[in-house]
């Protein structure tokens, strides 16, 4: 069962088309067991309280430890003042205190705001406590010293005093789970606020729930400020997984789970031949090359993912087959996906267009910011009642059996010589060459960029690439190899990085 457009919605479209367009943009019916997201957790905790639900270099914690030490943090917070629908900063990094925190929060009826204290510099932790208008911040002894002064009330999780016996006060349930800080346009981060309905989708549904269980191991790779972060941890807890939290060497922590969730650098960093018990891997945040899908694919479930923050971490999912095309799939329970023209009409099967998503992923809009959300949120004409979707700025198209090809973000359109040209259509074509793994491309100065990895790939092989595939404008001016891609802290290619490598490089291409 799917849900039913408007049909005064495509009208524009041809009888067959408008069939496709529905029977395409619309996920399965599902319902999710929970409506908040740390329920879920809770039954496993009384069902499994002896499982271990989390390790850290060494260290672990049951889930019956685990719970005790969140309720614990719960009532210290509800007592502190922290009232439900607040929101709570968690300034901190990696850790098992890492984990209380966000439960803690939760159970408090909070809403939990991730940075990494290591990395998020003065200015931004600043503009997150006042954006989120945060009066309790939670982190660690070791990180209390280096967060700026006047933030809040500042707590240290793993300071706080054993207790063997207390009365939790009951708290209400927030609607809004955690806000999530992704890069804004204007230079500052914007504040998407994700729920606990949200998250249940697309956690405790699947393909989201990757098939995880109790005793099956995940790790946790990521930056717990980005928005997949929540995929790793969340999604293990709501399972009564095992969460492997990394230490500073990821391709250990790897090689030890069932399960990765990771953008493509991070992936691309890791041997699957090290990594011999992974049997699930789910890649989002950026273009997934197809050789590395096909590498991992041999050994595990593949899934390719696509989504930004504000459609609750992905939309659409592809459990990818070795040999076959390489999509972004179809969209997960109770979303859709709509492929439209500049003018927000239906696009024809096949046609590119804007991807806009609607449906149960569709998050609380930005924070503090009513302008930019009624921007990008927009009234959903197909879903109809007071629905919003969402404008992805990501480029797709419905091949004939109703898998979505990504074609690139409408910021990555570029003109070169008068043509548009699709970024990642050249990236693509570039990691067509025998000896690339990798690749990205970049505009810099009016000029297009290629960079491949490793270093030892030959860009005259990748320029014929790019120029048996694709228009001769199409093909970089300079081509760059390098051992690595370099990332940013939440795993994508970091192009800034790759430009200010380009003094003093030379035209490869005329």
């Amino acid at each position: 069962m799917r849900a039913v457009f408007h049909e005064s919605a495509l009208r524009d479209l041809p009888p067959v088309d408008r069939a496709l367009f529905q029977s395409f943009g619309a996920g399965p019916i599902r319902t999710p067991p929970f409506h908040h997201i740390h329920h879920a957790f809770d039954e496993h905790a009384a069902r499994h309280p002896d499982l271990v639900a989390v390790e850290h270099l060494g260290e672990s914690l049951t889930y019956a430890e685990l719970n005790r030490r969140a309720e614990l943090l719960a009532e210290f917070l509800v007592r502190a003042g922290v009232r439900p629908g607040e929101r709570v900063g968690l300034f901190l990094t990696r850790s098992i205190p890492m984990v209380i925190g966000i439960l803690g929060i939760l159970k408090a009826g909070a809403a939990y705001v991730p940075q990494d204290v290591r990395i998020a510099p003065e200015v931004h932790l600043r503009h997150i406590a006042r954006t989120a208008r945060i009066n309790f911040v939670l982190t660690t002894s070791e990180h209390r010293s280096a967060l700026p002064d006047n933030l809040g009330t500042v707590i240290a999780i793993d300071r706080l005093p054993e207790v063997t016996e207390f009365r939790r006060s009951p708290t209400e349930d927030s609607d809004i789970a955690a806000v999530i800080f992704t890069s804004g346009t204007t230079g500052r981060p914007n504040g998407v606020q994700v729920s606990h309905a949200n998250l249940c989708n697309v956690l405790l549904t699947a393909p989201g729930c990757l098939g995880v269980a109790p005793g099956t191991r995940v790790s946790q790779l990521l930056n717990i400020a980005f928005d997949m972060a929540m995929w790793e941890i969340l999604g293990t807890l709501a399972h009564g997984g095992t969460l492997v939290i990394r230490g500073s060497d990821i391709e250990q922590t790897a090689s030890t789970v069932d399960v990765v969730i990771a953008t493509p650098s991070v992936l691309a960093s890791l041997d699957p031949v090290v990594c011999q018990r992974v049997r699930t891997v789910a890649v989002a945040g950026e273009r997934c090359p197809q050789a590395l899908a096909d590498v991992w694919a041999r050994q595990a479930a593949f899934h390719n993912s696509c989504g930004p923050t504000e459609v609750t971490i992905v939309n659409t999912v592809q459990r990818y087959d070795r040999g076959g095309p390489l999509t972004i799939g179809r969209p997960v329970p109770n979303t859709t996906v709509y492929v439209l023209d500049e003018n927000l009409r239906p696009c024809r099967i096949g046609e590119v267009g804007e991807m806009w998503a609607g449906g149960a992923c569709v998050t609380a809009g930005y924070l503090g910011d009513p302008v930019l959300t009624a921007e990008r949120y927009r009234p959903d004409p197909f879903l109809g009642g007071d629905r919003l979707m969402f404008r992805t700025r990501d480029l797709g198209r419905w091949t004939r059996d109703g898998q979505l090809e990504h074609h690139g973000r409408t910021d990555d359109q570029v003109k070169v010589r008068g043509f548009r040209v699709e970024l990642d259509a050249v990236t693509s074509a570039l990691e067509g060459a025998v000896d690339c793994r990798r690749a990205t491309t970049l505009l810099h100065d009016g000029k297009l960029v290629g960079f491949i990895s490793p270093a030892s790939a030959v860009p005259e092989q990748a320029r014929r690439a790019v120029a048996e595939r694709l228009p001769y404008y199409c093909v970089p001016t300079l081509i760059v190899p390098v051992d690595t891609l370099p990332t940013t802290e939440r795993g994508k290619v970091d192009r800034r990085a790759l430009l200010s490598r380009l003094d003093g490089q030379k035209e490869t291409v005329a």
